[in-house]
């Protein structure tokens, strides 16, 4: 089992992998204010959102992120106590993805 933070550059190269999924677990107003591509919202300050995650598949691999990585970082440890197998944070958020000029969609 795997639960790691990753630095930006790896998070950006795991993220175009096939077979993984993206969550972005800031609120929706910051979700609209600019996401990584295919990125589904689940907010981290939701009260369901331990039910909300702990109903998806927890043999697929995906990548958590947030503003810093400090809710996405709890989001991955969360996960791994509900059973999922493989969970990587992209430990600055998309703070350090915006540093690093990587495109962001917008709602």
């Amino acid at each position: 089992m795997n639960h790691l933070d990753i630095d930006t550059p790896s998070f950006r190269k795991m993220k175009d992998e096939e077979s993984i999924v993206l969550i972005d677990v800031r609120s929706i107003v910051e979700f609209n204010s600019g996401f990584l591509k295919g990125a589904i919202n689940i907010d981290f300050n939701n009260p369901e959102f331990e039910e909300s995650i702990d109903e998806l598949d927890k043999r697929v691999k995906y990548l958590v992120y947030c503003k810093s990585g400090n809710r996405s970082r709890q989001a991955m440890f969360l996960m791994r106590d509900l059973g999922f197998e493989e969970v990587y944070n992209l430990s600055e958020g998309i703070i350090s993805w915006n540093e690093f000029n990587f495109p962001l969609e917008r709602s």
